[in-house]
C-alpha cells in the first residue's frame, strides 16, 4: 500500500496530479485544497497518499497535509460516502472549517457543499462531531503561475464537483466581471465562495 510519494510534479489539474517518482508516473486524485498548495510543474513535491483498493480497481488519492488525508479517511468511514464525495467535501471546505462546522452543527454550511445535501450533512454531524482535529500546515507552498485555458479548467473543475454546466458558467462570468482573477486558483476560490453564499 502506498502511503507517501515524493517526486517531480509532471502534471497538475484541479482534480488530479501525475507525479514522476523514480521514472514511474503515479496518477493521484486530489481535492482543490491540495491543488491550491501545489507549485507549477515541473517541481518537486511530497504528497500524503491514500490507496483505495476495490475488487477491480486501485486508485491513489493525494493530499497536501496529513490532516486532509485523515479527514478523507474518516469521511470514507461514513455510510454512503465514497471517495468522490469525500474529495468534493474537502474541495468545498477545509478540514479546519469542516471541524468547526461539525462542532457548531452548521447544517446549512455543510449542505452547501456540492453533492452533499441536507440529509448527508446531518449524517456528517452525527458521525464526525468532535472527531476532527486542528488543521496542519501544507507540505507544499503555493506558487502562482500562468495557466492555459483558465476558463475551461475552472469550468471542468466545477462540473466535476457536481455543479451544472449552466450554473458553473454563470458563476464564472460573475467572477470574471467582478474579481478579475489572474490564476486558476483565484478563479476557483472566488467561484466556490460565490456558490457557497447562494
Amino acid at each position: 500500500m502506498i502511503a507517501f510519494l515524493d517526486g517531480e510534479l509532471h502534471e497538475k489539474r484541479p482534480d488530479y496530479v501525475i507525479l514522476n517518482v523514480g521514472g514511474v508516473g503515479y496518477h493521484a486524485f486530489i481535492p482543490l485544497s491540495t491543488f491550491y498548495h501545489l507549485p507549477e510543474p515541473p517541481a518537486r513535491v511530497a504528497l500524503q497518499i491514500y490507496t483505495h483498493v476495490q475488487t477491480d480497481t486501485l486508485q491513489l488519492y493525494g493530499f497536501a497535509t496529513p490532516d486532509e488525508k485523515q479527514t478523507f479517511i474518516k469521511l470514507l468511514a461514513i455510510p454512503r460516502v465514497g471517495p468522490k464525495l469525500a474529495l468534493n467535501i474537502l474541495s468545498g471546505i477545509s478540514p479546519q472549517d469542516l471541524a468547526q462546522a461539525l462542532m457548531q452543527g452548521d447544517i446549512k454550511r455543510l449542505a452547501a457543499i456540492p453533492g452533499l445535501g441536507r440529509k448527508s450533512a446531518e449524517r456528517l454531524v452525527v458521525e464526525l462531531k468532535g472527531k476532527l482535529g486542528p488543521a496542519m500546515p501544507p507540505l507544499a507552498t503555493a506558487v502562482a503561475g500562468p495557466q492555459g485555458s483558465l476558463w475551461d479548467d475552472a469550468l471542468s473543475a466545477l462540473i466535476n464537483l457536481g455543479y451544472s454546466r449552466i450554473h458553473a458558467e454563470e458563476v464564472l462570468r460573475m467572477v470574471h466581471a467582478h474579481e478579475k482573477p489572474l490564476t486558476l486558483e483565484d478563479i476557483l476560490r472566488h467561484s466556490l465562495s460565490r456558490l457557497a453564499a447562494q
